[in-house]
């Protein structure tokens, strides 16, 4: 399992496994943010799975899917929410991590500006630069 720490209270990952929910809840998690389309790729785990695995370990599970390298406006909005409405650690995963952390950058939901949020993305492994005119 590869957690990537954005700040202190948000980090991301590549694909995530129904047991590594247990040790996500026992490192101070308290919610996690699939982002991937139920059924992408042969052997990912199903929302389903995903959602029992993290409410039988207490976290709090929200699936915001999005693909083809499109962010819509409501994507982009339901991660602000739930990032903003979320007290303590939260975990958003996808395939790579890259279209998770890309839905943090879009969504601005520490209000930083874009140079910022392209440079904390770098910290964390991801080249975000491309997304720069889509920044404001």
């Amino acid at each position: 399992m590869e957690i990537r720490e954005v700040t202190p209270n948000f980090a991301v990952a590549p694909q995530m496994q129904p047991s590594d929910l247990a040790t996500l809840a026992e490192r101070g998690f308290v919610a996690i943010i699939c982002n991937r389309p139920d059924g992408e790729e042969a052997g990912q785990p199903s929302i389903e799975e995903m959602r029992a695995a993290a409410e039988g370990n207490g976290l709090a599970f929200h699936h915001i899917p999005v693909s083809g390298g499109a962010f819509p406006a409501a994507a982009i909005a339901a991660f602000r929410s739930v990032r903003r409405g979320t007290e303590g650690p939260l975990l958003a995963f996808c395939r790579t991590g890259t279209r998770s952390i890309t839905l943090d950058t879009l969504a601005n939901p520490d209000d930083l500006d874009p140079s910022e949020r392209l440079t904390r993305a770098a910290a964390a492994g991801y080249d975000l630069t491309d997304l720069s005119d889509k920044l404001i």
